[in-house]
């Protein structure tokens, strides 16, 4: 829990622009409220909380913008607990999916098994790629495995 999500920001690249925080574009409100939820739920302090927050968050957007494309998204462990505080809370969810989705509800298939392809990694840069911040210590955790479904409609 040393490294901040500053320390691991990665540069910004020129066909992507600047790097993007995921905290922008959620109401401080709501922020404050799901870094208090994975603090009570979680042995994190709030700044942990928050780094697993955001990337949850990157993750997310990320999974909207390139839904349909068959990519095989998936977050790691610590990621995925991100992702979970943002959709278990359904109407910020669902408001989050009306506002970055063109209100398409973006449904979270997990399975059982999990993968052992490397596609963790290859989400992390997809999430750079499209220009958020990544703290890629969070998602080196299970770099090799991820627990979602990797469809058309879901992730």
């Amino acid at each position: 829990m040393g490294t901040t999500a500053a320390a691991s920001r990665p540069a910004a690249d020129p066909t992507t622009g600047p790097v993007r925080a995921a905290r922008e574009v959620v109401p401080a409100g709501l922020w404050d409220k799901q870094v208090g939820l994975l603090v009570r739920d979680y042995p994190y302090d709030s700044v942990m909380a928050a780094r697993v927050l955001d990337q949850g968050y990157a993750y997310l957007l990320t999974a909207m913008k390139h839904q349909g494309q068959s990519l095989g998204l998936a977050p790691s462990k610590l990621v995925d607990i991100g992702v979970h505080t943002v959709i278990l809370d359904t109407v910020a969810y669902a408001e989050l999916c009306e506002r970055f989705n063109d209100g398409v509800f973006l449904h979270h298939v997990p399975k059982i098994d999990m993968k052992n392809d490397g596609s963790v990694m290859k989400t992390a840069h997809i999430v750079a790629a499209d220009g958020w911040e990544v703290d890629l210590s969070l998602w080196a955790d299970a770099a090799e495995c991820g627990p979602c479904h990797p469809g058309n409609d879901s992730h």
